[in-house]
């Protein structure tokens, strides 16, 4: 007989747990999770800033949002899950179309000369400098700790997480769902997909519409910090056409080619090509050579046709929950969207309000024309 549950959470990445933790004081919780740990996949792998201007409108809202959580995270955390970094743009000649709609509606963003630039990073190319931007208030966040919080708060209320767990068929009958796994079968009223890069293949086993995901690669690169630089207090450098971003990293520069290359979802592993255009792009912005690469890894990073969550009940299966396309957004916006998610579940009127929570609705009209066709 399938264990059962009130509520099946698909999915153990910072998505699924977090939204997991927020629902279980008022139910019961089965978290589902195909690999053997939690947070394997795109939250193990991610940069991990707190950037609020970061993304388009929407995500500007679920950043303000979950802004105060982060600061301040109650009982996931006993300190702040953030501490100051700060986030610099740079712009080329080329980059400026980009860099002006990126600083138009931004908030907290603050002008640079080349010159204030290079006092900030010395390594940058000052002839290169078109122009340039800091967000002093980006900081890092600490991915682990507030990953862990969430499971501990999971578990305090009774909630489980079964590893080891893919989802083998997905069917409902009488108003409940059951899950079948190699551990087990788990049923519930209501099913959260959280499965990040798979989420539309999950709908499609539980004969549920697609709503157009497409998981994008994207790459990084360890390098050893520049000879002769404290880079300690580096903030994360980034070229404003995205062409690669630059952020101290335990003592060491990690790079990122800023590629979005599409990918079927899987154990995404870095390309070797990809990275040597990335650290190519980003030598010409610097005056020091790359001598070596001490690690490289890659990600995926799942986005919606609009490129904003989709988070809201399925308009074509009763109790099918979408908690996915968090894009490169995932770790910042966590506390807002698991708060939703919670809310929506049990019956609760948000207080992100409506335009928000329709603009992420699976029922959304930019939606509308791709579900049913994968892009």
């Amino acid at each position: 007989m399938p264990s059962q549950s009130d509520i099946l959470v698909i999915g153990a990445g910072i998505a699924g747990i977090s939204a997991a933790a927020r629902l279980a004081p008022d139910a019961k919780v089965t978290v589902l999770e195909a690999e053997p740990v939690i947070g394997h996949h795109s939250t193990g792998r991610s940069a991990a800033v707190f950037i609020r201007n970061y993304g388009n409108t929407v995500l500007r809202a679920l950043n303000a949002a979950s802004a105060p959580f982060l600061a301040a995270p109650g009982d996931v955390s006993e300190s702040s899950l953030l501490s100051p970094r700060g986030e610099m743009l740079v712009a080329t000649d080329d980059d400026m179309a980009l860099f002006d709609a990126y600083l138009d509606g931004s908030e907290g963003i603050e002008r640079l000369s080349a010159q204030q630039a290079l006092e900030l990073v010395p390594i940058l190319r000052g002839e290169a400098i078109a122009a340039a931007a800091i967000e002093w208030d980006a900081q890092d966040i600490d991915v682990d700790r507030m990953l862990q919080g969430f499971a501990r708060k999971l578990r305090r209320h009774r909630g489980q997480v079964i590893t080891g767990a893919p989802v083998q068929s997905v069917s409902r009958q009488n108003g409940i769902w059951t899950v079948v796994t190699p551990a087990g079968e788990f049923s519930a009223p209501i099913v959260i997909n959280a499965a990040g890069g798979w989420a539309d293949s999950l709908a499609e086993m539980a004969g549920v519409r697609p709503v157009g995901l497409r998981p994008l690669r994207r790459s990084a690169a360890l390098i050893p910090a520049p000879e002769g630089h404290d880079i300690t207090r580096w903030p994360l450098f980034a070229n404003a056409g995205d062409k690669w971003y630059a952020k101290p990293e335990a003592g060491k520069l990690m790079i990122s080619p800023a590629e979005e290359d599409p990918v079927e979802p899987h154990d995404v592993w870095a390309d070797d090509m990809v990275i040597a255009e990335g650290l190519h792009r980003f030598e010409q912005a610097v005056t020091i050579p790359v001598t070596r690469v001490e690690h490289s890894w890659a990600g995926m990073r799942t986005f919606a046709p609009d490129r904003s969550p989709v988070v809201g009940f399925a308009a074509d299966a009763d109790g099918f929950f979408w908690l996915a396309g968090q894009g490169g957004y995932g770790m910042q916006t966590a506390p807002a969207l698991s708060q939703l998610a919670a809310d929506l579940c049990l019956g609760r009127l948000s207080p992100l309000g409506h335009a928000v929570v329709d603009a992420l609705s699976p029922r959304r009209a930019a939606l509308n024309s791709q579900q049913g066709h994968k892009t």
